[in-house]
């Protein structure tokens, strides 16, 4: 397959125009990427073993308040500073981590209405600063969030909290306007974990996203404090003194490397021994079984709710809209049509796309939520099956046609071309190829972006070219929800979620479905506490997302990540974040 490759310097993105080509050149495409994981320079016979940890996430992080960007690399990186009061284990189960314990009926933090959850601090907790953490700072992180125009990315995680009470220093008592069967969201995970109010107390509403010093270098109750941070490119570490572990954490430096490619990632901690561990190795499986053999490190892999999807824009980005361009004040012109969304899935071929960008850490699903188990919709027969034929007589139906005999559909002098974009990564670029030749099959033209994954998970309201901002038709990218219970992600597919201007582009909503019997549905969910009852709506509302083709699973991916082989301690949790345990961390003797 011929291709070039055009970089849009403005945008900091590359733009891809292909000739028309075999399928078989796929095979060259993997087989270059073979080629790259040959070792650029020998195996160093030994491994430093000094004090510091050096971390790869070819995904830098451009904040480190993972309540300004939802973004897995802002979330994450954070997570080595910031802690909630607790957090899901790699199997599964809701461990308590500021909190004492977990509030339950039973031992009476959780009212027998389901109206209130109260949760109480661990004794003697302090910021790493010294002073101490007190319920005033959770009461004060729920009002920062919250506070109008502060854009917060993890505001649905507060939703239906009505008041915070904060009887004594040590108890916060969290009010809901209407019973929650299922009240660990706030504070639980590492997308909202609690801030210093002495720190943040000048950065509410509009002025949060100006609080740039806060955002770059939060104190922490975690076991490392931030020393200096450079957004979009590396964050640096060092062992908090205020610890309440003695004796850990087992580092007293963490270097945070951001910037380059996952096989950069990869091969640092596999062959070159230039780094400790790498997450996110979003590689082609023979890629990552080549590096692995050169015996510098191990892989981890762990399958979770991650899943790789297709989101279709519902709103037209069309820059002659203006400002209110991707909102719903543009229908897209072409994918508002069911039918075109649904022919363009059909379209795919779901087994190709594991065998080509995973192998065994990758499962063909039709499924939304792809984990727990009980959680996930049974497959349909057909669900890897491409259909061409069919897809092809759904847009003859819909009225776009090849009316000039070039192979481009067209309907009413518009041409069936569609823009669709992705982050800079080998497996998403394998991806897009491939894709790109099956929609051409069925009459569609597609323009293919790769977007620099720091700018297209980035928080910058100001950037077109953030996944949530939208300025495409489609976009592929890959998300899991924290804990084991979906509620809240898809609580975040309601109307409401929708990015806009007004919400600075935040929201979980990215494809701007706003569908009133879901946002029921999810208003049902909310107040079902059966966990039967609960998983059957989770499976038909996850059904009514998909059968609307608006959002198109691709594969359920499982995490995973490199190790050194003298490094002891990281548990690959698919629940959370890769370092939810980077206390437990350190070299093997």
């Amino acid at each position: 397959m011929d291709f070039v490759q055009l970089k849009d310097l403005r945008h900091n993105r590359f733009h891809w125009t292909r000739r028309p080509a075999k399928t078989h050149a796929i095979t060259a495409v993997i087989a270059l990427c073979s080629a790259l994981a040959t070792p650029t320079q020998p195996l160093a016979e030994t491994r430093s073993h000094g004090d510091t940890l050096r971390l790869r996430n070819w995904q830098a992080p451009a904040t480190l308040n993972p309540y300004l960007s939802a973004g897995a690399k802002n979330v994450e990186a954070a997570s080595i500073v910031l802690e909630p009061l607790a957090r899901t284990n790699p199997d599964g189960k809701l461990v308590p981590w500021l909190a004492r314990s977990i509030p339950t009926l039973e031992n009476g933090g959780i009212a027998a209405d389901g109206t209130a959850i109260t949760w109480r601090l661990r004794d003697g907790l302090t910021w790493s600063d010294g002073t101490p953490v007190t319920a005033a700072d959770l009461r004060f992180t729920w009002e920062y969030c919250m506070a109008e125009g502060a854009g917060c990315a993890q505001a649905m995680k507060f939703d239906g909290v009505s008041r915070i009470d904060i009887p004594d220093a040590q108890t916060v008592t969290l009010h809901f306007d209407a019973p929650r069967p299922m009240p660990y969201q706030a504070f639980v995970g590492p997308e909202t974990p609690v801030l210093q109010q002495a720190q943040f107390a000048d950065c509410l509403g509009p002025k949060a996203q100006t609080c740039s010093a806060q955002n770059s270098a939060p104190i922490g109750t975690g076991p490392f404090v931030v020393k200096d941070f450079q957004p979009g490119n590396m964050a640096e570490f060092t062992a908090n003194p205020a610890y309440r572990t003695p004796g850990k954490p087992g580092f007293d430096r963490v270097i945070l490397q951001g910037g380059g490619d996952a096989a950069g990632a990869a091969r640092a901690v596999l062959q070159t021994n230039e780094a400790d561990f790498a997450a996110n190795l979003q590689l082609p499986p023979e890629v990552l079984t080549s590096m692995q053999t050169a015996g510098g490190g191990r892989l981890l892999t762990a399958f979770g709710p991650l899943l790789e999807r297709l989101v279709f824009n519902l709103t037209d980005p069309d820059p002659a809209s203006g400002a209110t361009g991707s909102t719903r004040a543009h229908p897209h012109p072409i994918l508002s049509d069911p039918s075109v969304r649904e022919a363009l899935s059909l379209a795919l071929d779901r087994k190709a796309l594991v065998d080509l960008g995973y192998g065994p850490a990758g499962r063909v699903t039709c499924a939304l939520i792809p984990a727990p188990a009980r959680f996930a919709p049974p497959q349909p027969e057909d669900c890897a099956d491409q259909d061409l034929a069919r897809a092809r007589a759904l847009l003859d139906q819909a009225g776009w046609r090849d009316t000039n005999g070039d192979g481009l559909r067209d309907k009413d002098g518009r041409p069936l071309r569609l823009d669709f974009q992705t982050s800079v990564n080998p497996v998403r670029q394998d991806f897009q190829v491939v894709i790109q030749d099956w929609w051409r099959q069925i009459g569609v033209e597609t323009n293919l972006r790769a977007i620099d994954a720091s700018i297209f998970f980035g928080s910058d309201p100001a950037n077109p070219d953030t996944f949530q901002k939208f300025d495409a038709d489609v976009q592929m990218f890959a998300s899991a929800f924290a804990g084991t219970d979906p509620g809240n992600f898809l609580a975040g597919w309601r109307c409401e979620n929708i990015p806009s201007p007004e919400t600075d582009w935040q929201g979980a909503n990215i494809a701007r479905i706003c569908d009133p019997g879901f946002d029921a549905l999810s208003a049902q969910l909310a107040e079902t506490a059966d966990p039967e009852a609960r998983a059957q709506l989770v499976q038909k509302m996850s059904r009514r997302l998909t059968d609307s083709h608006a959002l198109v699973p691709l594969v359920h991916r499982g995490r995973v990540a490199a190790a050194a082989k003298d490094l002891e301690g990281p548990r690959l949790n698919p629940w959370g974040s890769p370092y939810w345990n980077i206390a437990e961390w350190r070299r093997a003797p």
